[in-house]
């Protein structure tokens, strides 16, 4: 079968997409993704382990639009015109799989045209995503996510919240595959630190309790955080950690090395602002990564996630008082601390493991 992933970024950082590409590879089909390179700084074409990528970069009168909502009307139409000149010219997909709400008009247009299939992967509930935008702008996504969502063959989401969400605003298939990542090894492995060290790699923003932590650590003797990732709060977070001895900022990390780092650590680090209502419905990947890992994770009580953490972490209120004692107990007990990673790694090998999405994926697909 030929398919075409439509995504709103390069296709250099993004995982889920990445393993669902590589997946449906491995298993005969043909990829294309059509992603969209907002900083013009990756290949407009290039081929990586079998899947071709063809980016739409922001050039011309797209980039001196200003801001993504101004833009992304002019990306649907650019990534339709793309996807249109591939079907006649060379390539005919059977599907078009697009990832979001920003990539999906892009999507119904190539069915309307081609009678393609269409398959929307909702990463997640993009209205709750975008409600720090004016209210006119979430709820002209959650307009126009009804409206769209009539022409999708299928749905694809990743957790019961977001089916849940997704079954009140329509009655297509929805079926629900995790961020869940690949297992390296079965046996646990003990962090090799002179230093307690706690990692935290992803989004760079507000909702993360990021800056509060940066100035809980310095606080405490014999504890290292290392952090990275990209977001509004980069240069701020960049520039106050360069102050701490005890703190290393380490920028955007390339996907392929993520797994490695966090088995380097003792701790992963994951605390949500509870009040905002993307958090409340999340299942961050750092939850699947600690897992794998074999390392506890921190997170934030009273949150959906922590109905699949359980025992392979430590629930906190979201607060530094809170954050400050949990990472003092954690360092000051090791024993306790492996516990949690021997947990989180077991429920990683008998479920929350990349190859029981992949078989959801694959069954879909056939």
């Amino acid at each position: 079968m030929k398919i075409l992933m439509i995504v709103s970024n390069p296709y250099t950082h993004d995982p889920r997409v990445y393993n669902e590409a590589m997946s449906l590879v491995n298993s005969g089909h043909d990829v294309t993704v059509i992603g969209w390179d907002r900083n013009n700084k990756h290949a407009i074409e290039e081929w990586n382990k079998n899947v071709r990528i063809i980016r739409i970069q922001n050039k011309g009168i797209l980039r001196v639009l200003p801001g993504v909502m101004i833009k992304n009307p002019l990306w649907w139409r650019k990534a339709y015109r793309r996807g249109l000149k591939l079907f006649y010219d060379e390539w005919k997909f059977d599907v078009v799989h697009c990832h979001d709400l920003d990539t999906l008009p892009a999507g119904v247009w190539l069915k309307k045209k081609t009678n393609c299939r269409l398959y929307y992967d909702a990463h997640e509930i993009f209205g709750y995503m975008i409600l720090d935008k004016p209210k006119i702008i979430s709820k002209l996504s959650f307009w126009m996510e009804k409206k769209l969502i009539k022409h999708v063959d299928k749905i694809i989401t990743v957790n019961d919240p977001l089916k849940k969400y997704f079954k009140k605003i329509s009655s297509k298939p929805i079926e629900i595959i995790m961020n869940c990542k690949k297992i390296g090894s079965t046996d646990y492995h003990s962090p090799e630190n002179d230093v307690f060290t706690i990692i935290y790699l992803g989004a760079l923003n507000e909702h993360r309790f990021l800056l509060e932590t940066i100035d809980v650590i310095k606080e405490i003797t014999d504890v290292k955080l290392i952090i990275g990732g990209q977001g509004k709060l980069f240069d701020e977070i960049k520039n106050k950690c360069q102050q701490i001895k005890n703190i290393d900022f380490v920028g955007l990390v390339r996907q392929d090395k993520v797994i490695k780092m966090t088995k380097e650590s003792n701790v992963v680090l994951c605390i949500f602002n509870p009040n905002n209502k993307n958090n409340q419905v999340g299942l961050p990947n750092k939850v699947f990564e600690s897992m794998v890992c074999g390392r506890p994770i921190i997170i934030t009580k009273d949150l959906y996630y922590e109905n699949v953490v359980n025992d392979g972490g430590i629930t906190i209120e979201f607060s530094k008082k809170s954050l400050r004692e949990s990472i003092i107990y954690l360092r000051d007990n090791p024993k306790f601390c492996e516990r949690l990673g021997k947990n989180a790694l077991k429920k990683a090998i008998e479920e929350y493991n990349w190859k029981t999405q992949e078989q959801k994926l694959l069954r879909l697909y056939k």
